[in-house]
């Protein structure tokens, strides 16, 4: 396997205003992520001392294996919606190790609107277990919820990946043998109260903990009878009355003990085997990766000074280099494991969109994960292209990418438009996990050409009845499409309705793609099995 020779001037002044334009974008994430995650109004943060609960923050912190990376996942869900009133959607998700094993952590965070879930919660949630069946990681749910937020019920509890799918998932997680521990550590009520009692094992903190389908006040209201949250549901009901739960622990530190415990007991995973050898750093510094993005995502650079970066030693085994070009394939190893690389380097054509669906195929055979580095405007338009067939070529990668049985992983690195999204592994082609990078725009069209299209729409629209648009006019119909594509094509929108797995800083990505990489091999990979290619 050869070494990718840089062919990029670190020296240049391109260079120099590329890497300051985006260390600016990563020091802007960072201090983003830094607030959803621990910029809480006073008034909450003593309310949860008060109630002698720790901040959600120091509860993972305990249960995770000390000095033991923890990949935190949408920690920047929600930030575009509900006046930014709720960050990180009052969740916080991600894999971690506990006791020695690869789990994956769900904990309501109750310093937020009391841990209620939003629509975006329940998305959250349920895009978390969904992680956890395909993965077959054990879950870790850290439950403190108040219920659903019912000013806007009719958006997260009765359709299909509603609140109602949280339940349904972990019931076939545990129907899998996937086990679950659920810890009561604050009221968890009405569906919040279904966590912990479809969890295998669950744990209830004595004095803070509580378990009902309704509250004092909805019993209030209901039946008339006055009661108290610990005669109602607490830890000593359902421990020794109800059976609801199966531990009673005396401090929440008490409970994250006995679930460390619970997961220390359970069977060592059999991991998927694929290729692997012993791991070695990229012969370029992931540094380098803030110098080569372009300042404008428009502009196209050569993937493979992006892969140069991510992989072991550099090195690139490309496969069919000098036909269709505007799609790299080619095998690499990152961390040690083998894996098949995608890239995008231009438009896609239909001798690129050949070239993948047969490169993807050789990967599918070999047991070979899948890494998709987007940044493409698209399939080609045009007459010619379509009396070349583009529409059936890149009906076969599409029919590849959907097909292909070993692991997937996509990183929008720059645009991800049109059907181009689709057939590089976006978001409803399953891949195990999605990524993106803080300048990258993800969206049906670009927004120039967006603009352009509804403003000549609208142009024809009036020229049928003999109208005319001044070049005032057009200017004030284009500039609001431009501004609102911006606006919803950005890497922040995209994560905040939860299109990826989250924003990563670039120099992080291959750190964080070698611990999903693990997670994926705890699920076994079938044989390659396809639909009809179309010829």
């Amino acid at each position: 396997m050869q070494q990718l020779s840089s062919l990029v001037d670190v020296r240049s002044e391109e260079f120099r205003l590329n890497e300051l334009h985006n260390r600016r974008l990563a020091k802007e994430l960072e201090e983003r992520q830094h607030a959803a995650r621990f910029k809480r109004p006073v008034r909450d943060l003593e309310r949860l001392k008060r109630q002698n609960k720790l901040f959600v923050r120091d509860r993972i912190e305990a249960l995770l294996d000390p000095d033991t990376p923890f990949l935190e996942l949408s920690t920047l869900a929600a930030n575009k919606a509900y006046d930014g009133e709720v960050p990180g959607a009052a969740q916080v998700v991600g894999i971690g190790i506990v006791a020695g094993r690869e789990v994956v952590i769900h904990a309501d965070d109750a310093s937020v609107k009391g841990g209620a879930w939003y629509p975006l919660s329940v998305k959250k949630i349920v895009r978390a277990l969904d992680i956890a069946i395909e993965n077959c990681l054990p879950v870790v749910h850290l439950c403190d919820c108040a219920g659903g937020f019912l000013p806007l019920q009719a958006e997260f509890f009765a359709d299909r990946y509603h609140a109602g799918r949280i339940l349904r998932n972990q019931s076939i997680l545990s129907k899998m043998g996937v086990p679950q521990v659920g810890i009561a550590m604050g009221h968890c009520s009405a569906g919040g109260a279904y966590v912990p009692a479809l969890s295998d094992y669950n744990i209830i903190v004595e004095g803070t903990g509580a378990i009902f389908l309704g509250g004092p006040p909805v019993v209030k209201a209901a039946t008339g009878a006055e009661i108290s949250a610990e005669e109602l549901g607490g830890a000593h009901l359902h421990t020794s009355v109800s059976g609801t739960s199966d531990y009673l622990a005396s401090s929440e530190l008490h409970a994250i003990a006995i679930a460390r415990d619970i997961v220390a007991r359970f069977s060592d995973p059999v991991k998927a085997k694929i290729n692997r050898a012993a791991p070695e750093p990229p012969a370029y510094s992931a540094s380098e990766l803030y110098g080569i993005l372009p300042r404008d995502p428009r502009t196209q650079f050569d993937m493979r000074e992006i892969i140069a970066r991510l992989v072991d030693g550099s090195r690139f085994h490309e496969h069919k280099a000098r036909y269709g070009e505007t799609l790299v394939c080619g095998f690499a190893r990152l961390h040690g494991y083998q894996i098949g690389i995608l890239a995008n380097n231009g438009v896609l054509l239909s001798e690129s969109a050949l070239k993948g669906a047969q490169f993807i195929q050789l990967c599918d055979k070999s047991r070979t994960p899948l890494l998709f580095l987007q940044n493409t405007t698209g399939f080609m338009v045009g007459r010619d292209y379509e009396r070349r067939g583009i529409t059936k070529d890149g009906a076969k990668l599409i029919m590849a990418v959907s097909g292909a049985s070993v692991p997937k992983f996509t990183i929008v690195c720059n645009a991800s438009h049109g059907a181009g999204t689709y057939a590089m592994a976006g978001r409803a082609f399953d891949p195990r996990f999605v990524f993106t990078w803080p300048q990258s725009q993800i969206s049906a069209m670009g927004a120039e050409q967006a603009a352009g299209v509804l403003t000549h729409v609208k142009a024809r629209q009036l020229a049928r009845h003999d109208g005319h648009l001044s070049t005032e006019q057009l200017a004030a119909i284009r500039q609001p499409i431009l501004e609102e594509y911006r606006e919803r094509s950005s890497a922040y929108y995209a994560t905040s309705e939860l299109w990826d797995d989250g924003i990563l800083d670039p120099v992080d990505t291959r750190n964080a793609l070698a611990m999903v990489l693990s997670a994926s091999l705890n699920s076994p990979i079938t044989s390659p099995h396809y639909g009809v290619f179309r010829m």
